[in-house]
Order: structure tokens, then sequence, then C-alpha cells
């Protein structure tokens, strides 16, 4: 059995879980989504047709909505906020030591070997914590260019233990 038929099996699964219903798409992309960290766009054509959708439709879904990729995201995705409290505390001095630390190649945001993706974003609702930052779902407040290595660094050497 080939990897894509694995996978189409799993796409299977998640759609057949939502009945193939049309006013699921979202619900199924987002699960899609989880499986594999974006929204390839084999898969995205696949859904169209098992869906009896037009590809446009489940293309344009899944380019409206910001919570969705179409490119490849990293296990650990780095949000850094750069809302005015932020900004104003310093949040280009920690986005620089993520990228300063994480080597990330010129107009890229993920790492080549998939295990980060930073992301600004405009507010993390924190701002009382400036600034602030997220790895996955945990906080980070009153973030410094240390804090950011001593950070990246535990969660390198946990990586690197559990490969």
């Amino acid at each position: 059995m080939t990897k894509e038929t694995r996978s189409f099996e799993r796409v299977n699964k998640i759609i057949q879980k939502y009945e193939g219903k049309r006013s699921s798409l979202i619900a199924i992309l987002q699960e899609v989504q989880e499986e594999y960290r974006y929204l390839p766009e084999e898969i995205l054509t696949y859904i169209a047709t098992a869906m009896d959708i037009s590809p446009a439709t489940v293309y344009g879904v899944a380019t409206f909505y910001a919570q969705f990729s179409l490119a490849p995201k990293g296990k650990y995705v780095i949000r850094v906020c750069d809302g005015t409290a932020c900004h104003v505390r310093g949040s280009a001095g920690i986005r620089e030591a993520i990228e300063k630390k994480l080597d990330f190649g010129k107009g890229k945001n993920t790492t080549d070997d998939l295990l980060f993706t930073l992301e600004m974003v405009s507010c993390l609702g924190a701002c009382g914590l400036a600034p602030v930052m997220m790895v996955g779902d945990q906080v980070y407040g009153q973030m410094t260019p240390e804090k950011v290595d001593e950070i990246l660094d535990e969660i390198i050497k946990k990586e690197g233990a559990s490969a």
C-alpha cells in the first residue's frame, strides 16, 4: 500500500465522519489540516472529488480563512505578537532572536526539518505580558532574546531525545 493510498484513507475517514455534508467542509478542512499540519493541494482536489464539490470552491474556502495553510508548517508553530503593546516593548527583537536561533532561510518562515514555523500575529490578547510569544498553546510573556534561546533550546533538546 502506498503512502498516497494511506493518506486518502485518512481523509476518507474524516469525510465519512461528517457524512460528506457540504456544510461540514470547514470542519473537514480543519481536521485534515490537523492531520497534515497544512492542506496539500492534492488532498484539496481529492476532497472536492469525494464530496462532489468544485475544486475552486474547496480551494476558495481554504484560502479565505486565515486558519488554513497551503504550505507545510512545523511541528511547533511559534507566534510572536506584534500588536501595539508588544511592538513598543520589543517584539521585533524577539522575532530576530527566533530567526537567528533557528536559521530561517531568506524569505522562509519554516525550518527545513519542519520542526518550527514562525508567524507574526496582530494580537495574542496578553498585552499586560508584552512582549508575548506562543509556542503551540503555551504562552510566554515578558520575552527577551535570552528567554527565546532558553525556550527553543529546551524544545530542541526534547526533540533530539525523542528522535
